[in-house]
């Protein structure tokens, strides 16, 4: 843009305005600021804690609130610093991954991330959260924004992650866990199966009997295989007939998993008056960790559609 001035006794002349070049200081090229008076004024007062990490898990910037969840002063976090005995888990115990592993997780998918976090000291639960995170962009930087919401029930109950029913987790918990257990995988050199359990000719029993008697049905299938699966399994309602397991295991296939589910799944069950003896079929999806969970579970609905290795 040009600007209109004056000489004296010539009229009018245009001339260029004078631009004034900021010099930018080395905390502006190493770091984008993430303080100041809009943080404080927009962000100390929320009532979730909240978080912006690098891609590399560091802590940019952190509210009080954030800390004070985790158990943590405000500058323990910033620093990094963890004391003795802290540890964050899922809701089933397992340890979640780290911060650099999470930051890497949700910026490659460029997505959204949702996980119930319990806090440990010394083995003991002394807090539980639900953290949301959130890839971002920030003055053309990748960033991870990380929202923790405190929770005052059952973790699982909080959000409607369980199955009304059967009291089983439901699909969205199921993919959580999933993600989770890939993680490890991938961390540990372990291996996770994904099985889905399809109950056969369960809209016969509710044509025939009636869709309570095929409720009870889901309900004692839902109980058996609960108790008949190791405790670091997670079984879960994926479907109106189908349920899912998600297992963790040093080696091999998900053959012996299987035949354990089918063992427990087919044994008669009384309904009433009734006595069914429930048929299913069994497919799963082993994986080292490298894929991602939509794939995993791609790949054993896309078997358990074609009946293929079913057992």
């Amino acid at each position: 843009m040009l600007e209109l001035r004056t000489n004296s006794g010539a009229g009018f002349h245009l001339k260029p305005p004078v631009r004034k070049v900021r010099t930018m200081s080395a905390p502006d090229t190493a770091a984008p600021a993430t303080t100041g008076t809009v943080w404080d004024e927009l962000v100390s007062e929320l009532p979730v804690g909240v978080m912006l990490r690098d891609e590399h898990g560091a802590v940019l910037a952190a509210n009080s609130l954030a800390g004070s969840l985790l158990g943590l002063t405000r500058e323990d976090l910033m620093r990094g610093t963890r004391p003795p005995g802290w540890q964050t888990c899922d809701d089933s115990g397992a340890p979640l991954p780290s911060d650099a592993e999470m930051a890497a997780q949700v910026l490659r998918t460029d997505g959204r991330l949702t996980v119930p976090v319990v806090v440990h000291r010394d083995g003991v639960p002394c807090a539980r959260l639900w953290a949301d995170y959130q890839a971002v962009g920030h003055r053309g930087r990748r960033r991870l924004l990380i929202l923790l919401h405190p929770v005052l029930t059952d973790v699982s109950h909080s959000r409607g992650l369980l199955d009304p029913l059967t009291g089983l987790p439901s699909r969205a918990l199921l993919l959580d866990r999933l993600d989770q257990s890939l993680t490890r995988s991938r961390i540990n050199g372990s291996l996770t199966t994904l099985l889905l359990v399809d109950v056969r000719r369960l809209s016969s029993i509710n044509e025939e009997f009636g869709f309570d008697a095929g409720d009870d049905l889901l309900v004692a299938l839902a109980n058996r295989l609960r108790e008949g699966l190791r405790v670091d399994h997670t079984v879960a309602r994926y479907g109106g007939d189908e349920f899912a397991v998600v297992a963790e295991h040093p080696d091999g296939t998900g053959v012996p998993i299987a035949a354990r589910i089918r063992e427990l799944a087919e044994q008669a069950v009384r309904l009433g008056r009734l006595r069914v003896r429930p048929k299913v079929h069994v497919c799963w999806a082993t994986n080292d960790g490298s894929a991602p969970a939509y794939s995993v579970v791609g790949h054993a609905e896309k078997r358990l559609r074609a009946r293929e290795s079913c057992t």
